[in-house]
């Protein structure tokens, strides 16, 4: 049973460490620097999606940041590169 209990442990880890992968940063009143300290890049149904913001690369971040607001009003960073999230880019772009 301590085995069962080290995996309990381990899961609810590993729970927690995916759950704050991809948050946003809290947004200040002057943002100078990067929102995004991690990424998310699985596929995340549209459905579940509220909002997407689309932040350029400057000079407050190097970085293209797109931050995706679902609807239970959480907020979370999409890797960019991610085939997935760039069709999304570019239905934001060609609107």
């Amino acid at each position: 049973t301590m085995g069962k209990a080290v995996a309990a442990v381990l899961t609810l880890l590993l729970i927690s460490a995916l759950r704050t992968q991809g948050k946003a940063l809290a947004r200040s009143a002057i943002e100078l620097r990067c929102q995004c300290i991690g990424t998310h890049s699985r596929f995340i149904h549209p459905k579940f999606i509220q909002n997407v913001n689309l932040s350029p690369s400057g000079p407050h971040c190097k970085n293209v940041e797109v931050i995706a607001t679902l609807k239970d009003g959480r907020e979370v960073c999409l890797e960019p590169t991610a085939s997935w999230v760039k069709l999304i880019i570019k239905a934001i772009l060609d609107k």
